[in-house]
């Protein structure tokens, strides 16, 4: 079941969900709006699922920063998100859709028990400009059914302020 906007303030004001900085304005009916934070990490290299890859870090300034076609970019959100009660899902937004981008295609999930600055993936299907702290996605809170497992507590990509780069290459070690 997923959360609506007025279950959402209520669960935040409880404790039960956390959104750092958290602002109404920023609510959906049924999701809360996220922002692109000043980062970006750009793979223009061929990846290697055996190796570590070294993106190239890129600042965004108010200028803003065009998105290439070909290319894999990480980001991060600018809020820290989680809740220790609810599943999160973080989605793109359609007006963003609509403009080519494609955002947290293959992982949207994220475990009960996190809370962190979430990484993104971007992909663009043609030049796109985005900018730092527009509003890029939306996050969703879905009750679960059975026992809470916080076993992610202790996962690979858990409490980051900043993109994560993959770690797949450690499942060859």
């Amino acid at each position: 079941m997923i959360l609506t906007k007025l279950e959402i303030i209520k669960q935040v004001k409880k404790g039960n969900i956390s959104i750092s900085p958290f602002n109404e304005d920023m609510l959906n009916p049924n999701s809360v709006n996220y922002r692109l934070d000043r980062e970006l990490l750009e793979f223009d290299e061929q990846l290697d699922a055996k190796k570590k890859s070294s993106p190239k870090k890129i600042l965004l300034t108010d200028e803003g920063f065009t998105l290439q076609p070909g290319k894999l970019y990480l980001a991060n959100t600018y809020e820290k998100i989680g809740s220790k009660k609810y599943v999160t899902q973080l989605i793109g937004r359609s007006s963003l859709g609509r403009l080519g981008l494609f955002l947290q295609v293959t992982a949207p999930l994220g475990h009960v028990g996190t809370y962190h600055n979430w990484t993104l993936e971007l992909k663009v299907v043609q030049p796109l400009k985005v900018y730092p702290l527009m509003r890029i996605g939306q996050v969703t809170f879905w009750k679960i059914k059975g026992k809470r497992n916080l076993t992610y507590e202790h996962g690979e990509y858990k409490n980051f302020e900043k993109a994560q780069v993959s770690k797949f290459f450690k499942e060859f070690l």
